[in-house]
């Protein structure tokens, strides 16, 4: 849970800040300045433009975050006359001017000379972010690694062209995260860049599991020695990844698959599917040392690989047609995160901010701030201030907008 306590009368700002503080906002304020001096020196000057203040750069947010919330299909519909206008926030700020910083727009003005990382424009805020999850929150001690489901403007999605789907679709990065799966708290966050067509590109990321392996490593490189157990998918499940974790702490549990997953050490008796018809709940069971790889059947076979479960221990899982059907405990726990974390995309994906800049710097800027709100509302719920007001995720949103804006409204919704 939270490591401080907020207080009762405690804004959607308050805990917004807890990730992006007013000096993380005033580094960005100086380094589009620079930028906007860079670029006018290369391009010829730019008469109209006037350094950018500090509350102008959390009005600029303001305006992008409120795209989270009414999904509208550009951020600049705030200002047209069409059913996405919003009169009571487009008076704080003129298009002209939006557009103008949204131009200038930057976290890292200059490359210094010794960077090699393509996403330095970047990750000083990564950095900064990931500080701020780390001193706010305790993670519970199941966790899990997955890609989270980033929902598409569902309005984009129908207006559009198919060759302009196939290409807003073609990310350039592959977005990873370790989710506390008791709160659905993300933990931290991976950007795996797709340089190339090289070894280490987003597509050969899709196909080799030791890829999978290095985003995994990385993920949990803040996790040893503290007795974790991570849920993982089929690409990162292998032998290798989670022997080498558990001399670190780290303990795992994942899905098993004969084709996605790294099958090296494992015994290929398990592997192969038996003969034999065989009753739902019925299982195999394998161990070496602490590792365990169960064959589990149901209307399928389903292998799990775990270290952080016996096999003995018996678990139930409940359907709502056939009832309960028997397995053992790890694949009740492996279910049950699953199955959390399903919620979780349920309830979330949908608030990610709809504005989809082409540079993919920005792009992971977007859907960093959207996975930092989504946080702050999460802390938001398990403080004492939620017990005051009752925000749901989508009045909690348009609070933080307004605040951003200096609209204050504080009449309490119950």
């Amino acid at each position: 849970g939270p490591t401080r306590k907020m207080p009762l009368t405690a804004s959607a700002m308050d805990f917004f800040q807890l990730f992006v503080p007013d000096n993380v906002l005033k580094n960005m304020v100086v380094q589009t300045n620079m930028y906007a001096k860079k670029y006018q020196e290369r391009f010829g000057s730019d008469d109209s433009w006037i350094d950018v203040t500090l509350t102008e750069m959390k009005a600029f947010l303001g305006y992008m975050i409120s795209t989270s919330i009414h999904h509208c299909e550009s951020v600049l519909s705030i200002w047209s006359s069409g059913f996405y206008s919003n009169k009571s926030i487009a008076l704080i700020m003129t298009q002209s001017r939006f557009e103008k910083i949204l131009k200038y727009f930057h976290i890292v003005a200059f490359r210094s000379s010794q960077t090699t990382h393509s996403l330095y424009k970047i990750q000083p805020f990564l950095d900064s972010l990931q500080n701020g999850f780390d001193s706010a929150f305790r993670p519970s001690q199941a966790q899990v690694l997955h890609e989270p489901l980033i929902d598409e403007d569902p309005v984009f999605i129908a207006t559009c062209t198919e060759r302009e789907l196939r290409k807003r679709k073609k990310r350039k990065f592959s977005l990873w995260v370790r989710q506390c799966s008791s709160t659905g708290f993300i933990c931290q966050i991976y950007v795996h860049l797709k340089e190339g067509s090289g070894a280490d590109g987003l597509d050969a990321l899709k196909n080799k599991p030791q890829l999978h392996s290095m985003v995994a490593k990385s993920l949990c490189q803040n996790a040893s020695g503290k007795n974790y157990i991570i849920f993982t998918g089929p690409s990162i499940t292998s032998l290798n990844l989670f022997e080498e974790f558990e001399k670190q702490g780290i303990y795992c549990c994942g899905l098993l698959s004969t084709r996605k997953s790294d099958c090296t050490g494992l015994p290929p008796s398990m592997l192969n599917n038996s003969a034999t018809p065989q009753s739902r709940g019925q299982y195999r069971i394998r161990m070496k040392g602490n590792m365990s790889l169960i064959c589990w059947y149901n209307k399928g076979h389903f292998r799990f690989l775990t270290n952080a479960y016996s096999p003995i221990q018996q678990g139930v899982i409940i359907k709502r047609k056939s009832g309960e059907i028997p397995c053992p405990l790890a694949v009740e726990a492996f279910a049950a995160h699953l199955s959390y974390i399903c919620k979780y995309d349920d309830k979330y994906s949908k608030y990610f901010i709809s504005h989809k800049p082409n540079k993919t710097w920005q792009q992971v800027f977007w859907f960093a701030i959207s996975i930092a709100i989504n946080n702050a509302y999460i802390l938001y719920k398990m403080s004492e201030a939620y017990h005051v007001t009752r925000y749901s995720r989508a009045q909690f949103g348009e609070r933080l907008v307004k605040e951003l804006l200096g609209l204050e409204d504080t009449s309490p919704t119950h």
